[in-house]
């Protein structure tokens, strides 16, 4: 794949910056959309890939916000420490911490309505199997009760989910995020029961989990390690 890897540090903004990233690179490219100090490189690229991990991000979509209890939900996770935000992808609320690696991954192109099911088969195979080969009995499935719900997740053992993934379309291309949750599953689920509680969404908390409820000892830097050379590239 031939891709530009961004920077994986904090973006100047924060989670509000962090999360529009995929959508200005989509429309503007590689130059409108970030500063030239971030070590990204330039030039006028077709393919990005971000893998980062966020300081407490609460990212809601766009279908949550036109819940009744969308107000009371977004001030419920900030009670909580943590920044919601409104992402440009479907599905409805996910959270992310320092403990979860996000991979934005940004292709341009003109014909991106086509296959967005292929796309969601394809990195759902790709991040199982990373976690596979890191050892983890890493299933492709929804969990009942789990929280943004797709038959793409990725699951430990069929019991909790571990990775979920949104996509979003545009004329411009396709950005397609994917979080994998690598430590601190129990910090993950006050916000999450909060929120879905307000939004009116079903949630069982037990199914909130993370890599090294598996793998004790996984650090994100073995997961962001891993995810890179999955994709080809080098950090």
């Amino acid at each position: 794949m031939t891709a530009v890897l961004l920077a994986g540090h904090p973006l100047p903004g924060g989670p509000a910056q962090e999360v529009t990233l995929g959508q200005r690179l989509l429309r503007e490219g590689l130059r409108a959309a970030l500063p030239d100090d971030t070590g990204a490189g330039a030039g006028e690229a077709q393919e990005f890939l971000r893998v980062y991990s966020p300081a407490p991000t609460a990212a809601f979509s766009r279908r949550d916000t036109l819940r009744p209890g969308y107000p009371a939900a977004a001030e419920a996770v900030r009670r909580l420490g943590w920044t919601p935000v409104v992402r440009p992808q479907g599905g409805s609320l996910a959270v992310y911490h320092r403990g979860s690696v996000v991979v934005d991954h940004v292709y341009r192109t003109p014909d991106a309505s086509r296959g967005p099911l292929e796309r969601f088969r394809r990195f759902a195979a790709l991040h199982a199997g990373v976690l596979t080969g890191l050892g983890a009995d890493a299933r492709v499935g929804a969990v009942p009760g789990e929280y943004c719900p797709g038959e793409y997740s990725v699951n430990l053992g069929g019991t909790r989910k571990v990775v979920g993934s949104a996509q979003r379309v545009t004329r411009d291309g396709w950005l397609f995020s994917s979080i994998i949750q690598v430590t601190g599953a129990a910090a993950l689920r006050g916000p999450l029961r909060a929120a879905y509680a307000e939004l009116g969404y079903d949630l069982d908390p037990a199914t909130v989990g993370a890599l090294e409820d598996a793998l004790p000892g996984i650090t994100v830097e073995a997961v962001t390690s891993a995810v890179l050379a999955a994709y080809g590239l080098r950090g």
